[in-house]
C-alpha cells in the first residue's frame, strides 16, 4: 500500500485513474492527473512548493522527487523518469524521457521529446533543447534524436500506461480476496 500523508493540512490531489504502487510515499502539495503511474519505492515530497504530474507521466521505482522555495516541480504530460532518478524543482516538458539514474536540478528545463541519457546530471538551470539527446555530467546535448529514438520514447509512455493499467487492476483484485 503506498503512504499518502498530508503537509500542513494540504492532502496530495491523486486521480482515480493514475496508478500508485505500494511502498510509494507521496505527502503535501501533490496532484497527479489521470493515466500516471508512481513505480515502487518512489517518494514524492510536496513540502516546499507544489510538485505537478500531468497525464500519462510514469516515474519509475526508487526516484525522489522535491523542490526549493517557490520553485515547484513540473512534469509535463507523456514524461518518462527511469529508476532511481532525483528531480529538483525542474521542468520537464512534454514526451521528454530521463534516463535511468539521472539528477535535474533546481530550474534546469528539459524541452519537449527530449531525451537524457542515463547516469546524467543536469545542472542547475541548464536548458536542454527539445527531441535533442543530452548525456554526461554535467550533461551536454550530443545530436538530434531521430525516428527510431522517437519512436522508442513513445512505446515506453505506452507500455507504462498499460502496465499501470494492468497493475491497478490486479491489485484491486487482490484486494477483493
Amino acid at each position: 500500500m503506498a503512504n499518502i500523508y498530508p503537509y500542513q493540512n494540504q492532502w496530495p490531489a491523486i486521480s482515480e485513474q493514475s496508478f500508485v504502487a505500494d511502498h510509494v510515499v507521496i505527502t503535501g502539495n501533490v496532484s497527479i492527473a489521470e493515466d500516471a503511474n508512481i513505480w515502487f519505492n518512489t517518494v514524492i515530497r510536496g513540502d516546499v512548493s507544489p510538485t505537478i504530474i500531468e497525464k500519462k507521466v510514469n516515474i519509475q521505482d526508487q526516484c525522489t522527487l522535491h523542490q526549493s522555495p517557490n520553485l515547484p516541480l513540473h512534469l509535463e504530460e507523456g514524461v518518462s523518469v527511469g529508476h532511481q532518478c532525483l528531480l529538483h524543482s525542474c521542468t520537464v516538458k512534454k514526451n521528454a524521457l530521463i534516463g535511468m539514474g539521472s539528477i535535474v536540478l533546481d530550474g534546469a528545463e528539459i524541452g519537449e521529446g527530449a531525451l537524457i541519457g542515463a547516469g546524467s546530471l543536469i545542472p542547475k538551470g541548464k536548458k536542454i533543447p527539445p527531441k535533442t539527446l543530452a548525456f554526461g555530467r554535467p550533461a551536454k546535448v550530443i545530436r538530434d534524436l531521430n525516428e527510431a529514438d522517437l519512436d522508442e520514447m513513445k512505446r515506453i509512455r505506452e507500455q507504462y500506461v498499460m502496465r499501470g493499467k494492468e497493475y491497478k487492476e490486479t491489485m484491486k483484485q487482490q484486494s477483493h480476496k
